[in-house]
Parts: C-alpha cells; sequence; structure tokens
C-alpha cells in the first residue's frame, strides 16, 4: 500500500500548544501512523462531514482523505469534551 502524504492545518499547531508534552508525542505518533493506513481500526467517519476521527487517550484527531491524491488532512486536533464544536 502507498504511503499517504500529511498535510496540516495551520490551527493544529495552535491545538497543540494547550496539550501536555506527553500527550502530545503520543498524539504526533497516532498521527504519524496514519500515513501508512489512514483507516485504521477505531476510525469513525463523521455523520455529515467528510472527515474521519481517531482516538488518542482523551483526545481527538480529525481528519480528512484524499485518497485520490494520496493525502491525509489533519484538520483539528483536542480534548474529547470541545472538539466537536461548530467551526
Amino acid at each position: 500500500m502507498a504511503r499517504y502524504k500529511m498535510e496540516f492545518k495551520r490551527s493544529v499547531a495552535k491545538d497543540l500548544r494547550g496539550i501536555p508534552n506527553k500527550d502530545v508525542r503520543r498524539i504526533l505518533d497516532r498521527i504519524d501512523g496514519l500515513q501508512d493506513d489512514p483507516r485504521p481500526s477505531g476510525c469513525e467517519k463523521l455523520s455529515g462531514q467528510e472527515r474521519f476521527r481517531v482516538r488518542q487517550g482523551v483526545y481527538r484527531i480529525i481528519y480528512e482523505i484524499q485518497d485520490e491524491r494520496l493525502i491525509v488532512t489533519v484538520v483539528k486536533v483536542g480534548h474529547r469534551r470541545g472538539i466537536y464544536g461548530r467551526n
């Protein structure tokens, strides 16, 4: 299987600033795994959107997949209690 290219929205850096360093490392490891398998076990498609989410502890990683271009774009990272609000 081909390896997907990772892209990040600019807001993701801001999202990660408020998260403790040990958790950021785990989140980045989880994101890195999306390059090989953008639909790992446990990922879910968000209803009404062309986005997916994957869990890492109490944090959620929201991302989009462009299969035709082999690109995964990380849209948002945050705590589960506030990640799904409208932005």
